[in-house]
């Protein structure tokens, strides 16, 4: 702010001397009305996004979440996927997954239109319920029942000392239970 030695009361009266100490006034700065408005404004959208009228209390759920409880069992991920991928050296898929049904299937992206445009041709289509539970079905060599017994040898042949330390219901064997 600029400093207005003409405002001071004894500025006409004494002459500037080095040996007396100059005092300065400085006018202080106004906030213009505009800011004090758009500081209001910003008071006001704040106050309505917190008690938005969902029936819900501010802190209860996050803004881009519903505000539907969620179902026993049903957590996790739901619905359709869709990605694409290559199906083989000159063709290339997309493959569809829907979650709640248990289904996948592919369609081939194919440029035999009339004019040269992609068309989506079904491939394959299959349900995978089943599948989850077989533990061995085309399977290359080791099949997991041999790696299981690979595994198995290979710990009783340690040393108690190189063994690591277990810990209570973890010695990383997968379960065979069927039905998760």
């Amino acid at each position: 702010m600029p400093a207005h030695s003409e405002n001071r009361p004894d500025a006409a009266e004494s002459p500037t001397s080095s040996n007396s100490p100059q005092v300065i006034y400085v006018q202080s700065a106004r906030h213009p009305p505009v800011l004090w408005i758009i500081a209001g404004l910003l008071a006001v959208i704040a106050v309505v996004l917190v008690f938005r009228g969902e029936g819900s209390s501010p802190l209860s759920v996050a803004l881009a979440q519903p505000a539907v409880p969620s179902r026993a069992g049903l957590e996790g991920a739901r619905g359709i996927y869709a990605f694409t991928g290559q199906l083989n050296a000159r063709s290339y898929g997309l493959f569809m997954l829907d979650v709640d049904s248990g289904t996948v299937w592919c369609y081939e992206i194919q440029s035999t239109g009339a004019k040269g445009e992609p068309r989506l041709k079904l491939v394959a289509a299959r349900s995978w319920i089943f599948d989850r539970y077989l533990e061995e079905f085309n399977t290359g060599e080791p099949i997991p029942s041999e790696v299981r017994e690979m595994v198995q040898q290979q710990r009783m042949n340690r040393s108690p000392a190189s063994r690591p330390a277990a810990r209570a219901g973890s010695d990383n064997t997968p379960s065979a239970t069927i039905g998760h």
